[in-house]
Parts: C-alpha cells; sequence; structure tokens
C-alpha cells in the first residue's frame, strides 16, 4: 500500500527527479491545521494508507475543509466513515464522493487496484450485520484488495457456512462479523489457516449487552489466530485485513 516514497526514490534514481526536489518533498509540513482539524499529510509515507476521515461529530463543512486540504496536497482518494446520509447528500454539492448508505461510507475518487497476496473474506453471521460487515469490505477494497462476501452464514444454520468451505478456505484474510454470542469467529477460525479478524456487532437481545457477549465470546475463542476488533468497527477490521494481504509485498 505504501508507493510514494519508493516511487519518489524510483524518479530519483532514474534521474526524473534531483535529490533536492525530493528532499523537498520529504521536507513538506507533515500536518495542515485547520484550527478544528490538524490534517496528517504524511500519514501515507508512515503507515502504508492515507488519513480516513471520520464523519461522527464532524459537520459537513469541516468535512468539505478536510478533503480540499487533502486533495490540495496530493491525496487522489479519501475514505470516510460513519457518515449519515444527510452530511453525505451536503457534502456531494460541493465535493463528488460516492455514498454507500447501507455502510455509511462514502469515498472521494476511486478504489485502489486489487492486489494483494489473496482474497479477503468478510462473513456475517446473519443479515442484520451486513451494515459493519460493509463498512469492512468496503474499506479494504478501497486499499486495494479483493473481497467476497459471504452473508447470513452464522452457526444458527451451520451448512450455510460450510457451504462455502473453498472460498474461506482459500482466503488469505477471513473477518468474521457476528452479534448475538459471537460463535461465528471461533467456527471460521477452526476451519481455515489464514488470520480471522473477528467483529462483534451490536445485534442482539438484551443480554447482548449491546455488543458486549459477542466481544467477550470472541476474545474467549478457544481457535488459535483469531484477533478482535471493537464492537461495530467494521473499518478496524477491513484496514487490518488490507494491511495483512499486503505483507511482503510492494504496494
Amino acid at each position: 500500500m505504501n508507493t510514494d516514497i519508493r516511487e519518489l526514490l524510483q524518479a530519483v534514481q532514474a534521474g526524473h527527479i534531483s535529490v533536492d526536489d525530493a528532499l523537498l518533498q520529504l521536507k513538506k509540513q507533515p500536518f495542515a491545521d485547520l484550527g478544528y482539524a490538524k490534517v496528517d499529510l504524511h500519514r501515507k509515507v508512515r503507515q502504508g494508507a492515507n488519513e480516513v476521515i471520520y464523519g461522527e461529530g464532524k459537520t459537513a463543512a469541516q468535512i468539505i475543509g478536510i478533503l480540499d486540504t487533502m486533495k490540495q496536497n496530493g491525496q487522489k482518494n479519501v475514505l470516510i466513515t460513519r457518515l449519515s446520509k444527510e452530511k453525505a447528500d451536503a457534502i456531494n454539492e460541493n465535493v463528488p464522493i460516492t455514498y454507500y448508505e447501507n455502510a455509511k461510507l462514502a469515498i472521494a475518487g476511486e478504489v485502489a487496484k486489487p492486489g494483494g497476496i489473496g482474497k479477503i473474506v468478510v462473513a456475517t453471521g446473519g443479515t442484520s450485520d451486513i451494515p459493519v460487515a460493509e463498512e469492512a469490505a468496503l474499506t479494504a477494497e478501497f486499499l486495494g484488495n479483493p473481497v467476497v462476501r459471504l452473508y447470513d452464514v452464522g452457526v444458527a444454520g451451520l451448512h450455510r457456512l460450510l457451504n462455502h468451505s473453498d472460498e474461506l478456505m482459500g482466503a488469505s484474510v477471513v473477518i468474521a462479523v457476528a452479534g448475538m454470542e459471537g460463535a461465528l469467529a471461533s467456527v471460521v477460525g477452526g476451519l481455515v489457516d489464514c488470520p480471522v479478524i473477528a467483529v462483534p456487532t451490536s445485534v442482539g437481545y438484551g443480554a447482548a449487552f449491546g455488543g458486549l457477549a459477542a466481544l467477550l465470546s470472541m476474545l474467549n475463542s478457544c481457535a488459535s489466530g483469531v484477533s478482535v476488533v471493537n464492537i461495530d468497527n467494521g473499518f478496524g477490521a477491513g484496514y487490518l485485513a488490507g494491511m495483512l494481504n499486503h505483507m511482503g509485498g510492494t504496494q
């Protein structure tokens, strides 16, 4: 995912850019202070992917200002998470975005070209878990990963999951999204030889405690290779899966 520095160094090596000009690019201010936000312009250099805008709690005007700053500093593609449709409509009048209402997520620009060492499988326990799963899937796709979606394959009907054994066993990473008791992650972890990222959701009746029951179940999974992100954190799962899928790559 981290190509900017590599491309800059290759340009210096090929004689397309001088050492001084390259040094100037690296010395540019690492963040832009907008007063209400300090936009991190060196995030991709450090972490391999540009800064993502968390939309909840920000006004449409603030998000537009952040988007403009990113664009002025060479960031062509931006991911915005936890964005309401009302804000998305207001933003779209000023900056073109593609909005995915189910995932409450928007993309300015285009997603990266799919690559990596394999495919990321996103599986849900039920249909009610799809909004969180879509946040994970779209995040992974935005970061340049091929994604396979397996929705409503929970343990209440285990045959539905086993019917997709080939997709699961051929994955480089599996994201298991489930509420209720969160058992899907353990079952998937016992079937595959790749990392499993468990995402507890706030789906469930009273004793599910807004996803806490699923979170604790996933943390106590007896299957090896299962890691857990926070409740409803589809973005975190998709981002981590993308990093794992590009380990050892040059993107």
